[in-house]
């Protein structure tokens, strides 16, 4: 839980454990679902960007692949 230690100890244990687990998801580089390579980024909510074929598209909020 490194990103969340900004928080200090403030709002408990879990909220900050699943902050962190979606706010990893999102930083992460995920694969193009055109040119297959490793390089699509989050611009904003719900809007991806190929950083290598530079096709931009919408997905899931914080992640592109379906997941629990």
């Amino acid at each position: 839980m490194s990103s969340t230690k900004r928080f200090g100890a403030r709002y408990g244990r879990k909220p900050k454990a699943k902050f962190a687990l979606i706010e990893a998801q999102q930083r992460t580089k995920y694969k193009c679902p055109y040119c297959s390579k490793f390089g699509v980024k989050r611009l904003a909510m719900g809007i991806w960007q190929c950083q290598k074929c530079d096709a931009k598209f919408a997905s899931r909020a914080y992640t592109i692949n379906k997941g629990a």
